[in-house]
Formats: structure tokens, sequence, C-alpha cells
């Protein structure tokens, strides 16, 4: 994340990564006020601006295996998106010691992390294709044994770390 939650990876709702030069030129030919574009940026882009109605991976990928072009656009960007980001970071760091997946994407979607995961053998990082198929919800290791990077799956609670962040501040 930049300097706004719209850097980066395509969301739910948000952008990602835009070309500066396509916003400026949509706000020119529709007339979109700075406010308006905020909004279509923030609450009406990522996979549900794509999709065209959902922003729920589950629904996508039922959708994309329906046939409907929208769906599986929509989770192509994601992929290509995620996986730009992190071979980058793998070549930026020289390699990792790990990848993790975790939020509700990554720990409940083989499919995704499998489509992500995939196209990292340049960087010696592969997925044990049955382990990850099997593991939804759950933490486990999923890369294969002689990968350079663990494949990990790891259940994050968020709402629990902040509402204990939030506690710790209040009692002081």
């Amino acid at each position: 994340m930049g300097f706004t939650p719209l850097e980066g990876l395509v969301m739910g709702t948000r952008s990602g990564d835009v070309d500066a030069g396509a916003i400026l030129h949509v706000m020119e030919r529709s007339g979109m006020s700075a406010a308006e574009m905020n909004r279509e940026l923030n609450q009406k882009s990522g996979l549900l601006g794509l999709s065209g109605g959902s922003a729920d991976m589950r629904e996508l990928l039922d959708r994309e295996q329906r046939g409907d072009a929208d769906a599986a656009l929509a989770v192509e960007i994601f992929c290509r998106r995620a996986r730009h980001y992190l071979a980058a970071f793998v070549a930026e760091l020289g390699g990792v010691d790990a990848i993790v997946y975790g939020g509700g994407i990554g720990e409940n979607s083989p499919e995704i992390r499998r489509r992500i995961t995939g196209g990292l053998q340049w960087a010696g990082i592969g997925l044990d294709l049955d382990a990850n198929m099997t593991c939804v919800g759950s933490e486990a290791g999923i890369g294969l044994p002689h990968s350079r990077a663990a494949v990990l799956v790891v259940p994050v609670d968020e709402g629990s770390v902040i509402a204990g962040e939030a506690f710790t501040l209040l009692a002081h």
C-alpha cells in the first residue's frame, strides 16, 4: 500500500494500480469530478467493477466455471497482479524464505493459490498440488519439498488482533 489503499493489488472494490493517465482520460471524457472518481476507484472498481457485479472470489470462480467472461477477466487480473507483486518482491529481495497465504482468499481458495504460485517455477518455488487442494481454512505447508521457499497457508484473525490492540491502547 502506498499513500492510499489504491496502490497495489486489485481488491474487492478498489482498483489497485491504475495508470494515472487513464484516470485523467476518463475524468476529461466523462466530466467526472475528483470526488466521483475517488468513489469509483475505492468503491466500484476492483473485482466488483471488473466482473460486473461481485467482489466475492467464490462467486467469481463459480461464474468463471459457467463461462462468464467478465468473471474470468476479474479472476485473471487478480491472479496476474498478485503474481506480479510476488515475483517483484522475490526478485527485489534476492529470494524469500516463505510465501504465506492468509485472509479469506488466501486461506480458502486452492485454485487462486495455484494460479498465483504456479507462475513462480523460475524462482525455484513449487506448489504441492495435492496438499494445496486439500488445504482449506487450516494451517498447512503446501510447497514442494525441494522448493527454495516454503509455501504456507496460515489462518488470519485480523478482528481479534485489532480488538486486542485497541484494548491495549484504551487500557493505558
